[in-house]
């Protein structure tokens, strides 16, 4: 039951996230796949999710009846209110501090409430960071905030 609680949420969301791209446009052209593009993509990918888990079987064992507290009785909360206030923090200063650092930075607590090290979350979000910005913003030519590193990324 809590998966289809989940899918539904997930189908609202990507819906809400759809009609809002929707209306996305740029005053000037400066990128080749607009401004829609990128929140288009998630909301479909988010939207597809959502159906699925709203059509696939319950998972061998589980039973239908299952209360919902019970199935999320079992999460890691101390995991998740870490996830989502490095979220948070991670929308605060992405401006701030540029994509490739907020990234990085947020990397690691997300890493370590999946039980990763301090090293290889950091090392791995300094990876993770610098790979999407080069893609994003060599590859694809979407304009991405540089922070306080834009003496070095050669800022914008």
């Amino acid at each position: 039951m809590g998966d289809r609680i989940l899918g539904g949420v997930c189908l609202v969301v990507a819906l809400a996230m759809a009609w809002a791209a929707h209306g996305y446009a740029a005053e000037i052209s400066y990128e080749p796949v607009g401004p829609r593009a990128f929140p288009t993509l998630l909301a479909t990918l988010m939207g597809l999710a959502g159906v699925w888990l709203l059509v696939k079987k319950p998972a061998h064992g589980v039973a239908s009846g299952t209360p919902v507290l019970a199935a999320t009785s079992a999460l890691d909360w101390k995991a998740v209110t870490l996830c989502a206030a490095s979220c948070l923090i991670y929308t605060a200063l992405f401006q701030t501090l540029g994509f490739w650092l907020a990234t990085s930075l947020m990397a690691v607590p997300v890493g370590m409430a999946f039980g990763g090290t301090l090293k290889k979350t950091l090392l791995g979000g300094v990876v993770m960071g610098l790979g999407f910005y080069l893609m994003f913003d060599k590859l694809l030519d979407v304009v991405l905030p540089t922070g306080v590193l834009s003496f070095l990324l050669g800022g914008r």
